[in-house]
């Protein structure tokens, strides 16, 4: 390692009652017209009104969010903020809300459009102020400089990197996820697990993010399940949306890798959740990866609770591929894109369109080439 940065959220407030920050948090950005970004499923589950009732000066809220959201959503908040002359955003929900704020945010303030800022470092000017608090304990989005967006024309996704996507501030309060659906907790907290593990293994990976990456991976080996088995469990809820905020530190510095380029064209063309699709084709990628990094992958069997004594580095891989299938059995996490009903016909372009995610390969410990890529999927088939 001859060199490594690391890039996180100006300020992190955790904690049961870190939201009750906020209004302090308002004031120390300068924000007097807020909206916040969000769905219509958090203001129906009252979580919304929760951050409200905190606010000193009432908030437009933009409800529009949606799964594995496209660039078109971008658009409407961005005439949502012009229309209220708002100057500041607070993001509340998974992934995909505080993706579409970080984008938001940034437009508001840079001139043409969001595909000119696709990328990498494109984006010229900071954002408006933005506050992200996250609902659900898997994408880390609010720690990281990334916003993940689904293009409809070409139904593949689309990322724009920047450090100025970065969020203010970060409140990570686990009350806030208490009416997570068990699905939903289970697809986001395997995804914070493909985080980590991506992490770990990334060939961009340093000291920092590693002991990040293997903290993540020993808390959501034991608080995954008892999460997903009793929604109201506080203490297992609040350690996954620790391991969730520790993955984000570890892959918004390391980088992810083959796991996350293949599961965006499943995304972008099958709109599978982003949790599900990296859920699904965790074991297959790490079964090719393994004998590119076998040593991290025993450090993964004994950071997932594996007893590796005794084995060789190739049976300590075995234990940790073997750790994460079972692990996504537990939370009844689908095991084949026949569940889905993807059509085979479909992996030769699926396979293309995984090429192109050269940003993510080249963090991967083994490289891929299509034809590789076509063999993962229909192991995953």
């Amino acid at each position: 390692m001859n060199l490594s940065t690391f890039a996180a959220a100006n300020k992190l407030v955790t904690g049961r009652d870190s939201l009750s920050v906020l209004p302090d948090e308002i004031a120390r950005l300068g924000v007097e017209r807020p909206l916040i970004v969000t769905d219509n499923i958090l203001i129906q589950a009252g979580v919304v009104a929760q951050v409200e009732a905190l606010l000193p000066m009432s908030a437009g809220i933009f409800s529009d969010v949606k799964p594995e959201p496209e660039i078109e959503i971008v658009d409407l908040c961005l005439q949502k903020i012009r229309e209220g002359n708002h100057d500041g955003l607070i993001a509340v929900g998974g992934g995909s809300a505080i993706d579409i704020a970080k984008a938001a945010s940034v437009m508001a303030t840079n001139e043409g459009s969001i595909e000119q800022y696709v990328g990498t470092n494109l984006v010229k000017q900071p954002g408006l102020p933005l506050i992200a608090i996250p609902t659900t304990a898997g994408t880390g989005s609010e720690v990281t400089n990334i916003s993940i967006l689904s293009d409809k024309k070409e139904q593949v996704k689309k990322g724009i990197v920047s450090p100025y996507l970065l969020p203010d501030v970060a409140i990570v309060s686990p009350l806030m996820t208490l009416t997570c659906p068990p699905s939903v907790t289970a697809a986001s907290g395997v995804d914070a697990l493909v985080h980590a593990v991506e992490a770990y293994i990334s060939k961009f990976a340093s000291p920092v993010t590693d002991a990040l990456a293997i903290g993540a991976m020993k808390l959501i080996a034991v608080h995954l399940p008892k999460a997903y088995a009793a929604p109201d469990n506080i203490e297992s809820r609040e350690a996954m949306i620790t391991a969730s905020l520790m993955a984000g530190l570890a892959f918004g510095n390391a980088g992810v890798g083959a796991v996350h380029a293949l599961a965006y064209p499943l995304g972008g063309r099958f709109h599978m959740a982003h949790g599900v699709s990296n859920s699904l084709l965790l074991p297959y990628v790490m079964k090719w990866n393994k004998i590119a990094c076998l040593e991290k992958l025993r450090d993964v069997a004994v950071a997932l609770g594996e007893n590796v004594d005794g084995l060789n580095a190739d049976q300590a891989a075995e234990a940790a591929i073997e750790a994460m299938t079972r692990l996504c059995r537990y939370v009844d996490i689908p095991q084949s894109l026949r569940e889905f009903n993807i059509p085979e016909s479909a992996i030769a372009e699926m396979a293309e369109e995984a090429t192109k995610q050269t940003r993510l390969l080249k963090n991967n410990p083994r490289a891929l080439r299509k034809k590789e890529i076509e063999d993962i999927y229909r192991a995953a088939y």
